[in-house]
């Protein structure tokens, strides 16, 4: 089917950037859990990352795109228990928090991975051999509540990749992907898990199952509403579906009117888009995004869309990083303008910028105070009392200038 819009690079950002929630108002003065919430729905997925360098990952898009907000308002939103509960714990991205109301999207899924399909092969094997600790295990969880893997290990546990979990950790870890337990809390980072009747609220769990096409339609439609503009493998990354359920569904959803197909200048693949799309005449706005900001995760699309390469090199060898060990880019109105190495050293007081590096053609000087002013926020969230800059680069010795003149003008 030929394309009926055409957007310019410049308009695809600005759809994306919009539909990701930078929409260039100022930040509230007080966020409220109302926020939060919209927010998360526009979003539809916090993927969660046990790395803590500066903090864990889920909390930082938020502050992206709210400014100062209190992270017990994500926690609630999570993981307490009535009315203040709207998020539940699933593979959405990857290991995710979603909106409540994407619970019956996810139902198939769960479905698939209690029959051994869509879930790691050595966890397939473990449910249909091992079934009788899987029993005994949930027979726990029913008698006691919301439980972690470490109190019913019958070993020790081991530091290690997860093959090297304890065979109750194994089955939880089923029995989560199942859709059997679902994750009630935590208890510092580990999960706590329960019966789903125990956390989810009856409303939901009651709905009439959705078919597989029809729950993976509205998860496209949910990934075209929050990137904007974007190709068949873009919506179908954004909630890990495959190909092709992803291409079947993106077919029904064109010839629906769901969905519009449409063109971006030097994108090789057909994009698409919600029927109608308004493009902003700009997006002013300045972040720090986290490695795993929806906005940025799939990196062939950050590429397309900001001319940006990016890759999280915590894993790499320490001789052969590039840019650092948790960079963070930063998006200045409609570029990713830098990336900034930081770590948040809590108990020193401080966030500690590592080193500095402009993108082309740099940052100008309004760019830079931006860049200032968003890691003086950042520090104020974190209640870190200073930003040290340790890098002796010429951006970092810019940057030393722009926090000078940012604290006088405070």
């Amino acid at each position: 089917m030929p394309a009926e819009l055409s957007f310019s690079l410049k308009q695809a950002r600005r759809l994306a950037l919009a539909a990701q929630g930078f929409s260039g108002r100022q930040p509230p003065a007080q966020v409220k859990a109302a926020q939060v919430n919209r927010l998360i729905e526009r979003l539809g997925v916090l993927q969660i990352d046990s790395v803590n360098a500066v903090v864990r990952s889920h909390y930082l898009p938020l502050f992206s795109r709210l400014g100062n907000y209190s992270p017990l308002l994500l926690e609630q939103a999570a993981w307490s228990q009535g009315r203040r509960r709207t998020l539940f714990e699933y593979w959405g991205h990857e290991a995710s928090l979603l909106p409540m109301a994407l619970y019956p999207l996810m139902r198939w899924r769960m479905q698939r991975a209690s029959e051994g399909q869509g879930i790691y092969q050595q966890m397939a094997r473990f449910g249909r051999e091992q079934q009788a600790t899987i029993r005994r295990v949930l027979a726990i969880v029913e008698q006691q509540g919301a439980l972690g893997a470490g109190s019913l290990s019958t070993r020790e546990e081991r530091a290690g990749p997860w093959w090297d979990w304890s065979d109750e950790k194994h089955a939880l870890e089923w029995l989560f992907a199942a859709g059997w337990v679902t994750v009630a809390g935590r208890r510092g980072f580990e999960r706590l898990y329960d019966l789903p009747e125990r956390v989810i609220p009856a409303a939901i769990l009651q709905q009439a199952p959705l078919s597989e096409a029809s729950a993976q339609r509205g998860l496209i439609v949910h990934a075209a509403t929050a990137l904007g503009v974007a190709t068949e493998k873009d919506l179908r990354d954004y909630f890990r579906l495959e190909p092709a359920q992803s291409r079947g569904r993106l077919a029904e959803l064109v010839e629906d009117g769901q969905l519009q197909v449409c063109q971006v200048q030097g994108w090789k693949q057909p994009a698409y888009c919600l029927p109608e799309p308004s493009v902003p005449r700009k997006v002013v706005a300045s972040a720090l995004l986290s490695p795993f900001d929806s906005l940025i995760w799939e990196r062939s699309r950050t590429e397309r869309l900001f001319d940006f390469r990016y890759r999280l090199e915590i894993y790499t060898p320490q001789d052969k990083r590039v840019y650092g060990y948790y960079v963070l880019p930063f998006l200045h109105n409609e570029r990713i303008a830098a990336r900034v190495d930081l770590r948040a050293e809590r108990a020193n007081g401080r966030l500690a910028v590592h080193a500095v590096h402009e993108e082309e053609p740099g940052l100008d000087e309004a760019g830079m105070l931006a860049l200032a002013l968003n890691l003086r926020q950042m520090a104020d969230w974190l209640g870190l009392a200073q930003v040290q800059i340790n890098c002796q680069r010429h951006s970092a010795a810019r940057l030393r200038v722009a926090m000078l003149a940012m604290e006088v003008a405070r």
